[in-house]
């Protein structure tokens, strides 16, 4: 560890079966011994409290702490996280033992920072069991306070489901044909906040005995971004936040999911610094085909998390492990030993991140920001949608690509967020939204601000009811009509493989039938029963502009429709990302001094002009610096050079 330059260690995630060998007795020896070993040696301490894994006697003991799936079918022990957040004697256990580890631990040189439970909700969410059961009406009396509100938001009057009693309401369980759409957006709230409860409760007790900053790991995991949990609601519970993340290692353009995700949540810290908690040397054990990192990858993605906001940089695991379901996922330490190309990347990244440390503490640079609400993804992913191609996640990313080839970094955040500062926001498929969000959003528009919305956004309120008159109706869609002046009557969803025409490219997925009523046309549909109608529009609003995409357009109508919403925004795209794409490039700065990360994903070397000090060779750029294929740069700017975010006129 010492040759790596490791200096921080997550201990004893999930050594509950080891640490509590019986009910109330408790064996510390060799927890003992690891945390005096690592303090000898100048290491520090992220220690669990080794919540996340109930052992075999505890499931046997207590049957029906254990999860129940929707067709009722309990699960029991024999992977990892074989309970149920709202079982009472589950609650009770982990409780004990995060008290015993706390009040040994507290004290101990070793400890740097503690790790609450890991990965909330990664196997056991949600649970449709009978304590989920009766928490779920609990969670709903607080939340409607009256059935007769619970009816109005669930709109029970459809299929005869209206509630008369509070006992009548259950999970929304397997049923012959759909459930209630707003039953099961309630449930998923619900069921994040089951798990939160667990986490506050076990890191009230942390607190209470320690100073020490108290996290759990998130779960941003490549392009499918964990969907259990809602983690703007939770970071607010958090010292600070820590990620995980692993490459899908056979999607082309991987590192540009890991940017994306490093962005989500960096949005997540409120563009405070942040722990990578989580990513791995090389290949991964639970994907259809686990390929190994090429040379220099690991290096560029832990860069990429650094470029990005984390402060911190860390590996699932040490040692990859002999034994179990992930023995062949990678580790620092190979099972081939030390003289590995694992190991030697491993030492040279210890040796590059000391070299760029004085990057901790920083803010990353973002003229641009990305809404992506937890309730709109989980709103647009319900059953019973005009096509399955309208993909919240998809649509996220592919926006996200569209400024990263043009060189543009995002922060993302949440439409009720202050979104002042940038000068562009993109909104792809905000399917749900407030009345408070949609509010938020013209006022940046209107205050001087660009913003595009994607099609599927502003369909529904908070409860999945459209948003319309009940009477006159008025279009899709209802939260933006105005800001947007469209007026679209019918969603005409493509079939798989199709696209429509377009006035310049192509749309896939989706095409509308509509009219502007204060907007300029940019782009119509071509062809087909919505020929003539508005593709992308463009309106004014107060001081600003509001662009509207009703599909998903091919490359070649991004072409024509970018450089006018970058011109609106006042936004250039920087040399480098036309002349060397493959080159990612982000500013960190501290308001003092700024630094550059860039980052060559190509098979040629790239030329980035720079005036600084580059600190992994600690040489002088002169104006011009190489960044070779596939190598990583950090530049401290000359004064002179320093970026300056600046806000909206």
């Amino acid at each position: 560890m010492r040759e790596a330059g490791v200096n921080l260690v997550s201990l004893g995630i999930f050594s509950w079966a080891l640490l509590e060998p019986e009910e109330g007795r408790y064996e510390f020896g060799w927890l003992d011994e690891v945390m005096d070993l690592l303090h000898a040696n100048g290491i520090a301490v992220d220690l669990a409290n080794a919540s996340a894994s109930p052992p075999p006697w505890f499931t046997v003991r207590y049957p029906d702490s254990a999860p129940v799936d929707a067709d009722g079918v309990r699960q029991t022990h024999g992977s990892r996280q074989a309970f149920a957040a709202c079982s009472p004697d589950y609650r009770r256990a982990a409780a004990a033992l995060t008290t015993a580890i706390a009040e040994r631990y507290a004290q101990h040189p070793a400890l740097a920072m503690w790790h609450v439970h890991n990965e909330y909700g990664c196997h056991n969410q949600p649970d449709f069991g009978p304590h989920a059961e009766r928490a779920f009406r609990e969670w709903l009396g607080r939340r409607y306070e009256s059935l007769e509100a619970l009816n109005d938001a669930w709109g029970t009057a459809f299929w005869s489901q209206h509630y008369y009693d509070w006992s009548e309401i259950m999970p929304p369980r397997r049923s012959g044909a759909h459930v209630n759409p707003s039953q099961q957006l309630d449930f998923a709230r619900f069921s994040s906040d089951a798990l939160l409860e667990c986490f506050e409760a076990e890191a009230a007790i942390i607190r209470a005995r320690s100073d020490k900053p108290v996290t759990t790991n998130f779960m941003g995991h490549g392009m499918g971004l964990h969907a259990p949990v809602d983690y703007w609601r939770w970071a607010q519970s958090m010292d600070l936040v820590s990620n995980d993340h692993y490459l899908i290692a056979e999607d082309p353009r991987n590192h540009q999911d890991l940017a994306l995700v490093a962005d989500l949540t960096r949005g997540w810290a409120d563009n405070s610094p942040w722990l990578l908690m989580e990513h791995s040397t090389s290949a991964v054990n639970w994907q259809p085909r686990n390929i190994a990192k090429a040379p220099g990858q690991m290096l560029r993605n832990s860069f990429q998390h650094l470029a990005r906001g984390a402060d911190g940089i860390l590996f699932f695991q040490w040692r990859a492990s002999r034994a179990g379901a992930e023995k062949y996922h990678s580790g620092m330490v190979p099972h081939a030993g030390r003289d590995t190309k694992v190991w030697r990347e491993v030492v040279e990244l210890g040796a590059a991140l000391e070299k760029a440390s004085e990057l901790a503490g920083s803010r990353v640079v973002a003229p641009a920001a990305l809404v992506f609400d937890t309730d709109a993804r989980w709103g647009a992913e319900l059953d019973s949608h005009p096509s399955v191609e309208a993909q919240p996640v998809r649509e996220l990313r592919e926006w996200h690509d569209a400024l990263y080839r043009a060189g543009i970094t995002t922060d993302l955040r949440q439409s009720t967020d202050d979104l002042s500062s940038y000068r562009l926001v993109v909104a792809p498929m905000l399917y749900a939204v407030t009345a408070d969000g949609a509010a938020n959003l013209r006022r940046y528009v209107e205050g001087g601000g660009t913003l595009l919305l994607s099609y599927f956004s502003g369909i529904v309120d908070e409860h999945d009811r459209i948003i319309m008159d009940p009477v006159e109706g008025g279009g899709y869609p209802g939260a933006f009509r105005e800001l947007l002046g469209v007026e679209i009557e019918e969603f005409f969803p493509l079939r798989a493989g199709e696209a429509v025409a377009l006035t310049a490219g192509s749309g896939a997925r989706w095409s509308e039938l509509g009219r502007p009523t204060t907007a300029e046309v940019i782009s119509r549909y071509e062809a087909g029963p919505t020929a003539g109608s508005p593709a992308m529009t463009r309106n004014l609003a107060g001081e600003g502009h509001a662009y509207y995409v009703g599909t998903a357009p091919d490359e070649e109508a991004l072409r024509s429709l970018l450089p006018r919403v970058f011109a609106d925004a006042g936004l250039e795209r920087p040399a480098h990302s036309s002349e060397f794409p493959d080159l990612e490039v982000v500013t960190r700065s501290s308001g003092e001094a700024s630094w550059i990360v860039a980052i060559n994903h190509g098979e040629a070397d790239a030329r980035l002009d720079v005036d600084g000090t580059e600190l992994l060779s600690g040489t002088p750029t002169h104006g011009e610096l190489t960044v070779p294929a596939g190598g990583v740069v950090v530049v401290r700017l000359s004064s002179e050079a320093t970026p300056v975010a600046e806000p909206l006129a």
